[in-house]
């Protein structure tokens, strides 16, 4: 995905500080820093272009390092500098990693140190997920941090066929299935209209 020059420079200026954060708290698989740029960014990257001019708040469920919650708020600072995005993880040390990209790249981003579960709903507008969990329990929790209106944007892997096998007996929703640019056996799931079956 094209970015600008200054879009591109603080996504570097991020990756920096996976690097260095990295050995302490493990925030990536130490095994993929090597192709960090194309196995986490730009795979995260690819959510951006699909979040609609409206939306006010992005809420990225389970951030851990930040993907892709991070890169969305990088990207947002040209794109959608009135949009805020929320990130949510309940792991206080990358709590405290988050808050530090939020600090130095100057997002326009908050972090709740919370479970999921456990947090106010948050009736965010756009709800994203990377790598954190089944669609049975990611849908239980967007229901939980939506509202009528909300698109759901969820990266899966190989198993999103078997995953939403499960999910279409409980749940009703609008479902368009984008191809990953960064993964041939990945999609990216765009979800609209979630509710319960």
């Amino acid at each position: 995905m094209d970015v600008s020059r200054e879009t591109s420079e603080r996504l570097q200026a991020y990756e920096a500080l996976i690097r260095k954060w990295n050995p302490k708290i493990n925030l990536v698989s130490p095994k993929t820093l090597e192709c960090l740029s194309d196995r986490h960014i730009n795979d995260s990257l690819q959510i951006c272009s699909h979040i609609g001019e409206t939306t006010q708040t992005v809420a990225d469920l389970g951030s851990g390092g930040g993907l892709p919650g991070i890169v969305i708020a990088i990207y947002d600072q040209q794109a959608a500098p009135n949009r805020t995005t929320v990130l949510v993880e309940s792991d206080a040390r990358k709590g405290a990693f988050l808050r530090t990209c939020i600090r130095e790249l100057s997002l326009n981003a908050r972090v709740e140190t919370a479970r999921i579960e456990r947090l106010e709903p948050l009736s965010a507008d756009v709800i994203t997920a990377r790598a954190l969990a089944s669609l049975d329990t990611l849908f239980d929790w967007a229901h939980a941090h939506g509202h009528t209106d909300t698109e759901c944007l969820f990266l899966k892997g190989r198993t999103v066929e078997a995953e939403l096998a499960v999910v279409r007996n409980k749940w009703s929703f609008e479902l368009d299935l984008v191809p990953s640019k960064t993964d041939p056996e990945a999609k990216l799931l765009k979800l609209k209209a979630l509710k319960r079956a």
